[in-house]
C-alpha cells in the first residue's frame, strides 16, 4: 500500500537534477554540497541528491515527496527536515548513520512500526512528529500515548515533539510534579528504592575530545585564506601605485620650480 502511495504521489513534480542543485547552491561539483536547503519547490522526486555524498544539512521542507531512497546513500548527513511532505515510509533513512535531528512533522506516518528502521541510528537525538505551531502532524499522532512509546522504542533520543524527555531536565519535572501532587494532599506516587549516588557526567566528560573534522569549517578556513590572500595582493598593488603617483607628483613639482 505504501509503495502504491509513493508511485502514485511521484507521477508529477519537480524532480531534483545537478543542474538545479548546482543554480541553488552554486557549487559545480555535487560532492561539494554541504549544506542544501531545497524548501517548498514542489519537490516530487529527489532525483541525483545521493550524488551529494558529503550533504550534512538538508532542507526539503513543504515539498511532495513520499519516496525516499536516494537519502539512504547519504552517510554524512547530520540535520534532515522533511516537514509537511507526503512520506508514509522512512526505511531508506537506515542508511543515514550519521543522522541527529529528523522532522518528519505533516507527512502520512500512520504506526510506529514504520520507525523501528531508526534503531539503528545511535545518533539520533531529536525527532519532530507533530508541530501544533505550524499545524503539522502525522496519522500516528492521534494516539495519545505515542510519545511514551517512541521513547521506550528509541531510547537514545533526547527529544521528542520539541519536548525534552532524558537527562536531569525531564528528572526535575517529575519531582516538581510529585511535590505539587503532595502539596495538593493528592497520593504522590510511591518513592524508588533509594539508588546509590551517581556522577552528575558521564565518564570522561571532562576530558578533552579529539577536535571533529567538519567539512564545512574546512571550507569556511580556506574561503577565509584565500580572501586574506586577495587582500594582501591588493594592498601590495595599491602600495606600488601610490609609490608610483608620488614619484610621478615629485618630477612634475620639480619642473614647476624651475621653469
Amino acid at each position: 500500500e505504501e509503495e502504491e502511495e509513493e508511485e502514485e504521489d511521484e507521477g508529477s513534480g519537480v524532480r531534483v537534477t545537478p543542474a538545479l542543485l548546482k543554480a541553488t547552491t552554486g557549487e559545480f561539483s555535487l560532492e561539494s554540497i554541504l549544506l542544501l536547503r531545497l524548501r517548498g519547490r514542489g519537490i516530487a522526486h529527489l532525483g541525483c541528491l545521493a550524488d551529494c555524498s558529503n550533504l550534512e544539512w538538508l532542507d526539503l521542507s513543504g515539498n511532495a515527496i513520499a519516496g525516499l531512497a536516494p537519502l539512504a546513500a547519504l552517510r554524512a548527513l547530520a540535520v534532515l527536515n522533511l516537514a509537511a511532505n507526503r512520506v508514509a515510509s522512512v526505511e531508506p533513512l537506515r542508511g543515514c548513520r550519521s543522522l541527529r535531528q529528523l522532522n518528519l512533522a505533516g507527512n502520512r506516518l500512520r504506526s510506529l512500526r514504520q520507525l523501528r528502521c531508526l534503531q539503528g541510528l545511535r545518533h539520533l537525538e531529536s525527532l519532530r512528529l507533530r508541530d501544533p505551531r505550524g499545524g503539522l502532524a502525522n496519522p500516528l499522532c492521534a494516539a495519545p500515548a505515542y510519545r511514551a512509546a517512541l521513547a521506550a522504542m528509541l531510547p537514545g533520543l533526547k527529544a521528542i515533539d520539541g519536548q525534552r524527555v532524558a537527562g536531569r531536565g525531564s528528572e526535575l519535572f517529575r519531582l516538581c510534579r510529585e511535590l505539587d501532587a503532595a502539596l495538593d494532599g493528592e497520593d504522590a506516587p510511591a518513592a524508588a528504592p533509594a539508588e546509590p549516588p551517581q556522577p552528575w557526567v558521564r565518564a570522561g566528560f571532562w576530558e578533552a575530545r579529539p577536535a571533529r573534522r567538519s567539512p564545512v569549517l574546512e571550507e569556511a578556513t580556506r574561503q577565509l585564506g584565500q580572501a586574506l590572500r586577495e587582500c594582501r595582493e591588493l594592498g601590495r598593488r595599491a602600495d606600488d601605485s601610490i609609490a608610483q603617483a608620488q614619484r610621478a607628483l615629485g618630477r612634475r613639482q620639480h619642473g614647476d620650480f624651475g621653469f
